[in-house]
Order: C-alpha cells, then sequence, then structure tokens
C-alpha cells in the first residue's frame, strides 16, 4: 500500500510528539498552518524544556526516533549551541522547542493565531 504525503507528515508529526514526551517535554502544541496564507510550513510543533540539557536531549530524540523509525532527516537544526530555542525542519513540519522564558518572550502560537492548534497533555 502507498502511503500519501498526508499520511507521511501525520505520521511524522506523530513520531516527533511521542519523542518529546519521552524527554518529558512540557505544554506541547501542534499549529496546522495549511489554511493559513504565507505560512512557512503545514505544521509547527512547539514544546518546552525546563533546561538546556532537556532541550538538547529533546532534539536529540527527535533526530533519533524520526531516522530510525521513518528514516527522515531533518533537513535543519538551529540553535543548538545556546539551546533556548532549538529549530528542527522537516520542511513541512517545524519543531521548536523552547525554554520557557524564551517562549513566552517570542509567543509563536500567537503570531500564528489563526492556525488550528491541537493541544498534548504532559506525560
Amino acid at each position: 500500500m502507498i502511503q500519501t504525503v498526508k499520511e507521511d507528515v501525520e505520521t511524522l508529526n506523530h513520531c516527533i510528539v511521542d519523542a518529546i514526551q519521552d524527554i518529558k517535554g512540557k505544554n506541547i502544541l501542534k499549529l496546522d498552518l495549511r489554511k493559513v496564507d504565507d505560512a512557512p510550513a503545514d505544521f509547527f510543533i512547539i514544546c518546552e524544556g525546563d533546561s538546556v540539557t532537556q532541550i538538547k536531549a529533546i532534539s536529540d530524540n527527535i533526530h533519533r526516533k524520526t531516522n530510525e523509525y521513518l528514516g527522515v532527516k531533518a533537513s535543519h537544526i538551529e540553535g543548538f549551541m545556546g539551546a533556548k530555542w532549538v529549530l528542527v525542519d522537516y520542511f513541512d513540519t517545524v519543531v521548536h522547542i523552547f525554554y520557557p522564558e524564551t517562549r513566552a518572550f517570542y509567543e509563536i502560537e500567537e503570531l500564528w493565531g489563526d492556525a488550528a492548534l491541537t493541544k498534548y497533555e504532559n506525560v
């Protein structure tokens, strides 16, 4: 059976959220930007880590799981050195891993307020 692009993106998004929850990432949101004009991606997945170490661990786990289970590698990873905001770009889905104060400062959820929002429970 051939998977459609939509199924592939949903599978990727599920894998990313699962990888975040594995490392106890908090306040996980998925923004569906497909109906938002000029959006840079179809989805944003946003979460927080309580420390630089946790933020790096979340990023590493996302990279490991998407590669291991789906054979997908990020096209770009940014912010890893300071780790107050790590961005992991999969073209259709962009993951933002924030330190809580950095997330509050940039208010990405408010910036893309027209997007459909899915909240995930903290594990």
